[in-house]
């Protein structure tokens, strides 16, 4: 029986959707804790926490969310992610439970509160270095024999998996201080102000490099960029012109654009990834319809997640609304 409704394409962007969800969202308080020995006290520090504390654990819904639906709709994805990927996953779920725990003791701890600092610290870098990673490992692809994953443990971390892991910890970094730029005033908001241009200086290091040597890696994306040189060179475009918005509002010091902008490299560089990738999940060999489901449990699953979805939109945005302004020095939310 042939079905006129592709549930493959919809639930890939329901899962893309999800991604970029998280990444916006957990993005900027992973930013917080990679920003943590670096700021100018402690009463900084408190304050940084502070200005996630309301939101951080929300955030996660997203990759709670993704993570399920990607397990449910394109399980051929965790039958080769999983075992390549073994050690990056460990590293990622280690950080933000270290990230998570030092949330809920450094506040009560008093002797012990610098522990709390670096496991804070520690486990935010730590995950945003493996989200890096496991992007840079996408790009790569996975050696498969059939549909089992036939490589070593080891061979998603490479030279190009390190650079990416640390992109995206400079990016996380970034738009943890533009965060901070819109939530904070005062002494704490003018460090921010300071060290912006900085990490987006380094992120757009990072990404030339990435954008110069992917297509090496991969012919079918060089192929892809050269060849649509009209249509689809506009996503880096608009992310330049994102960085160019950032530098200019820290320089007029505003508060809310900078955060606005950086959120604007990450969307059109996550275009830029997807469309570069499209259509394939498990590269290089498998498409998202390869990897899909059986169409009846995409359509039991999608029932669900259309419950599911304007819910986590509906409290996520309450919850922002709620906690809006600043966040005053030793004040709490």
């Amino acid at each position: 029986m042939e079905h006129t409704l592709d549930l493959t394409l919809i639930w890939a962007v329901i899962i893309g959707f999800g991604i970029m969800m998280y990444v916006l969202m957990d993005g900027f308080d992973l930013g917080q804790g990679i920003l943590f020995p670096f700021a100018p006290n402690e009463k900084a520090r408190d304050t940084m926490m502070n200005s996630v504390a309301p939101v951080w654990d929300g955030n996660e819904t997203w990759l709670v969310l993704g993570g399920a639906g990607l397990l449910a709709a394109f399980p051929l994805v965790y039958a080769v992610f999983l075992p390549a990927l073994y050690i990056g996953v460990f590293l990622l779920l280690a950080g933000l439970i270290f990230r998570g725990v030092a949330f809920e003791f450094r506040f009560k701890a008093k002797t012990s509160k610098y522990l709390w600092n670096w496991a804070f610290a520690g486990g935010s870098t730590v995950a945003a270095f493996a989200q890096g990673a496991v992007v840079g490992a996408y790009i790569q692809g996975f050696e498969t024999t059939g549909f089992v994953y036939s490589g070593g443990p080891l061979d998603w971390l490479t030279p190009f998996t390190v650079i990416t892991g640390l992109g995206l910890v400079a990016g996380y970094a970034l738009l943890g201080s533009t965060w901070l730029i819109m939530k904070t005033e005062g002494e704490l908001q003018e460090w921010a102000y300071k060290l912006t241009p900085k990490l987006l200086a380094a992120l757009l290091v990072v990404f030339t490099i990435v954008c110069i040597y992917t297509p090496f890696i991969d012919q079918s994306v060089m192929d892809r960029w050269f060849d649509n040189l009209s249509l689809i060179w506009i996503l880096p475009a608009l992310s330049l012109a994102c960085a160019v918005i950032v530098m200019r509002s820290v320089k007029k010091k505003q508060d809310g654009m900078p955060f606005v902008a950086t959120m604007g490299i990450f969307l059109f560089s996550y275009l830029g990834l997807l469309v570069s990738k499209w259509p394939y999940i498990v590269p290089p060999n498998f498409t998202i319809w390869d990897a899909a489901s059986s169409h009846n449990s995409q359509l039991f699953l999608l029932i669900g997640f259309l419950f599911v979805i304007p819910i986590v939109l509906a409290y996520t945005s309450w919850t922002y609304w709620v906690f809006r302004g600043k966040v005053k020095e030793g004040g709490y939310h």
